[in-house]
């Protein structure tokens, strides 16, 4: 019976002590809603900042932002050679993060306007019938995620 009631008793204080020594929850900054909008606007500054983050995602870990990607989806990244896959990340990146705020349908619009304005920034690097061809393609997707989500 001793030896149970040390075991219990060495128990306890093990709990105890790594409760005391764990790291306390922290709060995401208060500004996160203000730095999740203006990585998820509709200009290049706004696609250029949101990929300097996401390059060096260890400054932003005390936000929580959720980086994850499944890029374009079930559709090509980078259909007939364009490359769609970075704008489909900061796609899914404003698509969960604003999911898991809860402001999700108040800013669903603007991250699908986004996501347009970014593939037509891909687009605009060709000229002639192959800009044609992308400006479609950049079209077909920003209305499969307007109507899709």
């Amino acid at each position: 019976m001793r030896r149970l009631v040390t075991s219990l008793a060495a128990t306890a204080v093990t709990a105890a002590t790594a409760i005391a020594l764990a790291a306390p929850a922290q709060a995401a900054p208060a500004d996160k809603p203000q730095v999740l909008a203006s990585w998820t606007q509709t200009s290049a500054s706004s696609y250029n900042t949101w990929v300097a983050a996401r390059n060096n995602q260890g400054a932003w870990a005390a936000y929580g932002f959720d980086w994850s990607t499944d890029y374009c989806s079930s559709s090509p990244d980078n259909p007939f050679g364009f490359p769609f896959q970075t704008a489909c990340a900061r796609h899914d990146f404003g698509y969960r993060n604003h999911k898991a705020m809860g402001i999700f349908d108040a800013n669903k619009a603007r991250i699908d306007s986004a996501f347009y304005e970014d593939l037509k920034r891909v687009c605009s690097a060709y000229s002639g019938a192959t800009k044609t061809s992308c400006d479609g393609t950049a079209w077909t997707y920003y209305q499969a995620v307007k109507i899709l989500g």
